[in-house]
């Protein structure tokens, strides 16, 4: 038999306090999509950073074609033919694109100059190979969500790799871009690459995986084939429990207005779609979902009701409080919270600990303020609480958030977020890349302050998590919303369809 393109022999890999891989086995057939799931916590992006070299495992071994590679950084990988798609994408907002690909392996020309034409044609080539059209000179600021993920695709494949990692790949896309995806591996593996993929989607992995690798406590725990198994199934291997599905709202409407937009216009600069002309209203104990393709407004939003982005036109109202030229902070002490959508960027310090972590942005306000001072004694007690509450995972709040799964850091920063009894709340993409436990456990503190009569604004990509929990979903086009339903009477197909500006049937 021929040797699979990945084996991964006893990878074990220790941090002080937890064990991240426990004597895992993994074997990767060439040629196949090869899915990696669990829940958050489970082992699974460590796994796939000692393979990318980023991490250096304690104990086993790596073979790449059926010999020993050993994986020190990823430059090793690089060599050995393996590329890395990060859930967070390494991409240079103010580079091209072709300035992107390029960047560590540019190619020269005389006189030690970089060959650009040489470049762009390579680039070029292989959008029209793989079917992954690119414009070289775009720039990466300007491209949307999916297309940021092609970029990233062809710069593996620029740099010769026969071996595709994707971190959650779909986490970001709407209905439409994660066919496409699917479609485009389907053709890598029809080349001969091999893909292996992490995801939490498991009706994703069902579709296009041809082995599906289970992996629970930091060890894998089964091996088997889509045709084998449902995800049910699956979940329960992942998690011990079934699939969560949201469940339809249960409580009234209140009528009293939790956040109000009028006439609302911010004036866009460069890349930014700006706003135009938004009105929206959201009453206390409601929750409303902004759909929209990613780039067409919602961060402009956002940005908009937190106060760091002034409006050109209109008023923002926090209740019957006119917050249009309000500092954040005085928001904030009016009770206004916040899930931002990149939590490694905008709502953790990874190299702090997690009572620190607790004070971000609740640093003027009880139990973390005393006077001038800040109760570090209080911040620890309630980081201790939130951890119970929320079922963070961590043997300890002394350990930096770094430490946590992207699905514990999740459960810290909205048990954060729900400490302060906030009056409006905004939830950008809150479970984004996280596993089906935290999602229902974070769908269930949702849920709950809405029935505590929070007005809640829900910003997601996730189509079934909008229609599920939502009591309305408004469409953003362009810096406008265009469209307004009932979650109970639209599916995902035309609500994606909506997005896009094409009729929904």
């Amino acid at each position: 038999m021929p040797a699979p393109a990945i084996e991964l022999r006893g990878i074990t890999k220790r941090y002080p306090g937890v064990v991240a891989n426990r004597d895992v086995n993994l074997r990767v057939e060439s040629g196949t999509a090869h899915a990696v799931i669990g829940e958050n916590g489970a082992g699974k992006s460590t796994l796939m950073n000692i393979l990318y070299g980023m991490v250096v495992p304690d104990e086993g071994e790596i073979l790449v074609g059926g010999m020993t590679i050993p994986m020190s950084s990823p430059a090793d990988a690089i060599a050995a033919g393996i590329g890395m798609v990060h859930q967070h994408f390494k991409l240079a907002d103010n580079l091209t694109v072709l300035e992107n690909v390029i960047l560590g392996d540019e190619p020269t020309g005389r006189a030690g100059r970089i060959d650009f034409e040489t470049a762009r044609a390579r680039i070029v080539e292989l959008g029209d190979h793989y079917r992954i059209p690119i414009e070289p000179d775009a720039l990466v600021a300007d491209l949307s969500v999916g297309n940021r993920q092609r970029v990233e695709i062809i710069k593996v494949l620029y740099r010769g790799a026969r071996v595709l990692i994707l971190d959650e790949p779909t986490s970001v896309l709407v209905p439409q871009e994660v066919d496409e995806l699917l479609k485009n591996l389907r053709r890598l593996t029809g080349e001969g690459l091999t893909v292996i993929f992490i995801s939490h989607k498991l009706d994703e992995v069902l579709a296009v995986a041809d082995e599906i690798t289970v992996m629970r406590n930091a060890r894998t725990v089964a091996h088997t084939r889509p045709a084998e198994i449902t995800s049910r199934e699956l979940a329960q291997l992942m998690v011990g429990s079934e699939l969560p599905t949201p469940e339809p709202r249960t409580v009234e409407v209140r009528p009293e207005v939790g956040l109000r937009l009028e006439s609302v216009s911010t004036r866009g600069s460069g890349h930014e779609t700006s706003l135009s002309d938004v009105d929206l209203t959201i009453r206390s104990g409601e929750i409303v979902g902004i759909a929209g393709v990613e780039g067409n407004g919602q961060s402009e939003l956002i940005e908009t009701i937190l106060g760091l982005t002034s409006p050109v036109a209109g008023r923002v109202l926090l209740g019957s409080e006119d917050v249009t030229e309000a500092s954040t902070s005085v928001r904030r002490r009016l009770g206004l919270a916040y899930i931002p959508q990149d939590r490694h960027r905008e709502a953790l310090l990874l190299d702090a600990t997690l009572w620190e972590n607790r004070i971000l942005g609740h640093q003027m306000h009880p139990p973390i303020n005393r006077g001038v001072w800040i109760d570090r004694k209080a911040a620890r007690a309630d980081t201790e609480r939130i951890v119970a509450d929320s079922d963070v995972r961590t043997p300890s709040i002394e350990v930096l958030a770094s430490a946590l799964s992207g699905g514990n850091q999740q459960k810290l920063i909205v048990g954060r977020e729900m400490a302060g009894d906030p009056r409006v709340l905004i939830a950008a993409h809150p479970t984004r890349g996280v596993d089906v436990g935290a999602q229902a456990a974070i769908w269930t503190r949702l849920s709950a302050v809405r029935r505590a009569g929070v007005a809640v604004l829900l910003v997601s990509a996730d189509l079934e998590e909008l229609i599920g929990i939502s009591d309305r979903i408004l469409v953003i086009l362009r810096g406008r919303l265009v469209g307004e339903f009932d979650p109970a009477a639209i599916g995902p197909e035309d609500l994606g369809a909506a997005m896009t500006g094409a009729d929904a049937a």
